[in-house]
């Protein structure tokens, strides 16, 4: 730093504090990271506002889910995890350096690490670790941990790689911290999702198994690993189930992000290959306590089971203040039928939302126009200022209805409109060189028929593809619907092996380094990735790399109002549908606080179990609850 700006800052630090007030200063150390403002539980954060933080302990969750499982190991391409285990973050099994705060949004709080800092221009970040971290085992989490962890998941993980891509090495500053080094400079989001970095046990890892082989990071794995966090596996049937159990003298049980939290003693997890199966199972109770519903159609007729009349099963919407997800079906451009935009267009015109959400969703539902949904970043009417500005620069190699139109969807409003939005879609497909001879819809100098398949794996795929294909049909479409397991549907949405598939985009209200895994030319070759859509457009690497390296919020603002807009135009994806409530239905066996964080709607890990309750209803059901 020079004389001048050293000069500059204390004499700002001193009118600052003259007037009362403190300058956040860079590399000083900091508990807690945000990137939308400061907490607004400052320095003093002792635990959430809406916890009991006397919530008893005890008790067992049990919840089913679709499918199987393979493996122990969630950070590599091969293999499916259990239930427990994530691909990005540290489930139940590993603690991150921070913990991403449950009621506000882009912020975070210390788990592994008690503070970071970096410096002015963004170019390192440095952590310091908690010395009271421990392994299950009751060694110390270690710096070596830290950048050990680093290197296999950049290495391994898809999702680490593409989110510290900027992120070039990590080494020891001393005992307990640890220093990421950056390649690019004004990244301000980089040093605050260090946090988000799971960290690993080095020693298991590097070490041998029961039979003396030597353990490999980069393999499946049902051998039990070694974690930190506040469970560990106590017992499974491959493939079928996975029961967690609570560590008694879990390290960081009294950190405020934990204080009154993960109450359960025992958390069972059972694998179920039918979809009707586990919603009887549901009804019937002992396998699944709380089911999170969301079927419109479900929501309003199914629940009149003997349990729901009973009193022993409740029904309640939560009501959240989170980014809604774009959810639609998703068009894979490796199909080169599905390259052009005008074709592209014309598919999402035939998408009657009013109709399927009066006669199908019993009016819970509202159109998506936005991929970032819900947020101030999502875009609306005209360009203008900074975001017109930052556009300008493509205008030649945009949609030039992209500067002279709102985006807006089509509106099935009256009996008129069908008519009215079928021939559009007609129209824009003659544009693209389609025509319908004999009631099909046929490329115009090869004859080929336009023809597609829809992807999905439960029932709700098939209420929502339903209509659609229905639509399409009149106008001469061929799509067809294909229900296949969930495991395969994995695999072949991970490897890009399909046509169309119901995609959900979820964002944060501060996008960063993970829109490279949503919409880049890179992650469009990489398995596993987010996008879906097969998107490769130098412009809107552009912009993504503008919302990375955005100067301040309002810098951030209109870059991401840019990609939202050019997103939309481009018709990647058909939009369907969000709400804000998440849908609960539990069995009566559970207290909870009566505020719940409405930045996620339901935070479970602050539910506990009333033993009472929980052991007449196990009577009542014979054994079940």
């Amino acid at each position: 730093m020079t004389v001048g700006r050293m000069l500059l800052k204390s004499l700002l630090a001193a009118a600052l504090l003259a007037a009362g007030l403190q300058m956040p200063l860079a590399d000083e150390w900091r508990t807690t990271s945000s990137l939308i403002g400061d907490s607004k539980y400052g320095d003093n954060f002792q635990h959430y506002d809406y916890v009991n933080p006397n919530a008893p302990k005890g008790g067992t969750l049990n919840s089913v889910l679709l499918g199987t499982y393979d493996s122990f190991n969630p950070y590599i391409v091969q293999g499916s995890p259990a239930a427990g285990l994530v691909g990005f973050g540290g489930g139940l099994l590993y603690d991150t350096l921070m913990e991403q705060a449950t009621d506000e949004g882009s912020t975070s709080h210390p788990l592994i690490a008690d503070a970071y800092k970096y410096p002015d221009d963004y170019s390192s970040a440095t952590y310091r670790l908690d010395t009271r971290a421990k392994w299950h085992d009751g060694q110390p989490i270690t710096v070596d941990d830290v950048i050990w962890s680093f290197q296999v998941l950049k290495a391994n993980s898809p999702q680490y790689s593409r989110y510290f891509e900027n992120v070039t090495d990590a080494v020891a500053v001393s005992d307990r911290e640890v220093e990421f080094h950056f390649n690019q400079k004004g990244n301000r989001e980089l040093p605050k999702i260090i946090g988000d970095l799971a960290v690993l046990p080095k020693h298991w890892w590097e070490g041998t198994d029961a039979s003396g082989k030597k353990r490999d990071v980069t393999k499946p794995t049902l051998e039990i690993p070694l974690g930190s966090a506040a469970y560990k596996i106590a017992s499974f049937k491959p493939g079928s189930e996975i029961v967690w159990q609570r560590v008694p003298n879990y390290w960081a049980a009294k950190l405020p992000v934990k204080i009154g939290r993960e109450n359960f003693d025992t958390r069972r997890y059972t694998y179920i290959l039918d979809d009707n199966a586990a919603w009887l199972a549901f009804t019937k109770g002992g396998l699944e306590d709380i089911n999170r519903e969301y079927s419109s159609r479900k929501w309003a007729t199914a629940y009149n089971f003997p349990a729901i009349q009973a009193g022993d099963v409740i029904k309640k919407d939560f009501q959240t203040q989170s980014p809604q997800a774009m959810q639609g079906f998703v068009l894979n451009q490796r199909r080169p039928l599905f390259q052009d935009r005008l074709v592209r267009e014309a598919l999402t015109i035939p998408f009657d939302f009013e109709s399927m959400n009066r006669t199908l969703f019993f009016g819970f539902n509202t159109r998506t126009s936005s991929y970032f949904q819900g947020t101030e970043l999502a875009s609306s009417g005209l360009p203008q200022g900074k975001e017109l500005e930052i556009l300008e620069k493509y205008r030649d190699k945009l949609p030039p209805e992209l500067f002279t139109q709102e985006f807006k969807l089509p509106v099935y409003d009256s009996p008129q409109a069908e008519r009215k939005y079928l021939k559009q879609a007609v129209d824009l497909f003659a544009k693209a060189g389609w025509v319908i001879k004999g009631g099909k819809m046929v490329n115009a100098k090869t004859g080929a028929p336009f023809k597609f398949e829809i992807l999905g794996w439960n029932d709700t795929d098939q209420v929502i593809a339903s209509p659609y294909i229905a639509n399409l049909r009149k106008i001469g479409v061929d799509a067809t619907l294909r229900i296949i397991d969930q495991t395969q549907y994995i695999n072949r949405v991970n490897n890009f092996d399909f046509d169309v598939v119901t995609g959900i985009l979820q964002q944060s209200d501060s996008p960063g380094n993970e829109q490279r895994d949503f919409w880049t030319s890179k992650a469009a070759d990489a398995p596993g990735s987010r996008n879906l859509m097969g998107i490769k457009d130098p412009i809107v690497d552009a912009l993504v790399d503008r919302i990375i390296f955005a100067t301040d919020r309002d810098d951030l603002v209109a870059a991401t109002h840019a990609l939202d807009r050019i997103l939309l135009w481009n018709f990647y994806v058909v939009p369907q549908y969000h709400r804000s409530a998440v849908w609960l239905a539990y069995w009566d066996k559970f207290g909870f606080p009566d505020k719940q964080p409405a930045y996620v709607g339901a935070d479970i890990d602050s539910w506990w179990i009333d033993l009472d309750k929980e052991k007449a209803l196990a009577a009542k059901y014979k054994g079940g609850n």
